[in-house]
């Protein structure tokens, strides 16, 4: 039979491998789910994976069913609250809230799970991301909230930035 002499006769070559790493191609995925949000100041996005497959995605919006902020405007901004104060006056849900969210209402365990976010986590996001079993956080930007680090360093959430170090 012609198929069984083929395969007698082939050759697998070792792979050279050229295409980009796990952790730059679920990077490149929170990026363009970034670009659904209606946020005015920072787009962000969210990829939950495990074992290579998504999970969930996110990205910054208010609740289902709620303008978006094009529609109603930020209200952060009409009070004059300053980026990284006040978190909970905000009419939309971070992009690591709306990931867990997708999880959570299908049903998607994200225990030993890692979460790729175009932006560091919030420390509000690092507490729901321990508790939801994420033992990994990949992200491209930072954001400065030192509270973030002490409870994945405490945790032993691994947290690694958008230039690769822990």
């Amino acid at each position: 039979m012609e198929l069984e002499e083929y395969l007698k006769n082939v050759t697998i070559k070792p792979s050279e491998n050229k295409r980009e790493s796990w952790d730059d191609y679920f990077k490149k995925i929170a990026k363009i789910i970034a670009e659904r949000s209606t946020c005015t100041h920072r787009k962000v996005g969210a990829v939950i994976v495990k074992n290579k497959r998504i999970l969930a995605t996110g990205y910054n919006q208010p609740p289902s069913g709620f303008p978006h902020c094009d529609e109603i405007g930020c209200i952060r901004d009409d009070l004059g609250i300053p980026s990284g104060k006040n978190q909970e006056v905000c009419y939309g849900l971070h992009a690591e809230q709306n990931a867990l969210m997708q999880a959570a209402k299908f049903g998607i365990s994200t225990e030993g799970a890692t979460m790729y976010v175009t932006h560091k986590p919030c420390s509000v996001c690092a507490r729901l991301i321990i508790n939801a079993g994420i033992k990994r956080v990949v992200y491209i930007e930072g954001y400065p909230d030192p509270l973030t680090d002490f409870f994945f360093k405490q945790c032993g959430t691994e947290l690694v930035g958008g230039d690769g170090e822990k």
